[in-house]
């Protein structure tokens, strides 16, 4: 009798990742067995690198990008090793298939003068202690002077914050907490927010131990956070993505002279690779103002 797949306790196992990943990850390996038991190898045990590769195959020959099924392969890489530590399988059969690498492309991030202005207008919104203008203005500022992720900003809870020592403590990818320093403007902004603007927030539904709080006195979600950007756009008019305020803060600590190794411990990256794609933005701009400003360029 054929060994079954475990899309099911494959899904199970990735509770320490984040929310998203799990999701994305699940996606994929759901497709990937319903694609094993539609003919392309029903039985589990049975699985190899040629079934793997056939797979990828596929995915090329139903026009997904090179980016999408470099995420779908790593899904079924970590797929594989879930079926090799269950004992399934004998060896990770995975680890040998290399996918195409899509390229690595940066959001459109501002440059330090247009975050300044963004925080300048959001700033002067404020100033009136309206409830909402000051939350917005503690997400942005704590977005872009902590570059932590958006769901990592959304799960952010009161004793996360320790505005005596300026750090805020973030649970991240994998579980893993760091602690990062908070910039006196973003400190400022948090303050001001605890003071005049969370408890208008609050709406009687019991306590709340979140930060950050929508309208209707719920904890913000990354939605809610998109909207808050939308509302508050660049003098340019262009809206921002949370992630650009992230890539924003990792690229403004490069071009000041930021060690790379710092970076890195900053924004949470396991690998130091992921954190060196910020450098390619850096030579492009220092390359840039070589050719301008230099006679013999």
């Amino acid at each position: 009798m054929p060994s079954p797949h475990d899309a099911s306790g494959f899904a199970a196992s990735l509770s320490a990742m984040s929310g998203h990943t799990r999701r994305a990850y699940t996606h994929d390996v759901d497709e990937f067995v319903a694609w094993c038991e539609r003919g392309g190898c029903p039985d589990a045990a049975a699985l190899d690198h040629r079934a793997v590769r056939r797979y990828l195959a596929y995915l090329q020959t139903r026009g997904f990008s090179r980016a999408s099924i470099a995420r779908k392969a790593a899904s079924v890489r970590a797929y594989v090793r879930h079926l090799r530590r269950r004992g399934t399988l004998t060896r990770d059969v995975g680890a040998t298939v290399q996918a195409p690498k899509g390229a690595r492309r940066l959001p459109r991030m501002p440059r330090p003068r247009e975050a300044a202005a963004l925080l300048d207008l959001i700033s002067a919104e404020a100033a009136d202690h309206e409830p909402r203008a000051l939350r917005d203005l503690a997400i942005v500022e704590l977005l872009y002077g902590t570059g932590v992720r958006v769901s990592e900003c959304c799960g952010l809870t009161l004793a996360d914050l320790d505005v005596r020592r300026a750090t805020v403590t973030v649970c991240g990818k994998g579980a893993k907490v760091r602690r990062l320093p908070l910039g006196e403007p973003a400190r400022r902004a948090v303050i001001e927010y605890l003071r005049d603007g969370r408890p208008h927030l609050l709406r009687g539904s019991g306590p709340v131990d979140a930060l950050l709080l929508n309208a209707r006195g719920r904890p913000m979600t990354p939605r809610d956070v998109r909207r808050v950007l939308d509302r508050h756009r660049l003098p340019d008019g262009r809206a921002l993505h949370p992630h650009a305020l992230r890539h924003a803060y990792a690229t403004h600590l490069l071009e000041g002279g930021a060690d790379l190794r710092a970076v890195q411990e900053l924004l949470g990256h396991a690998d130091v690779g992921s954190t060196q794609i910020y450098t390619h933005v850096t030579r492009d701009r220092l390359r840039s103002v070589y050719e301008r400003t230099h006679p013999r360029a």
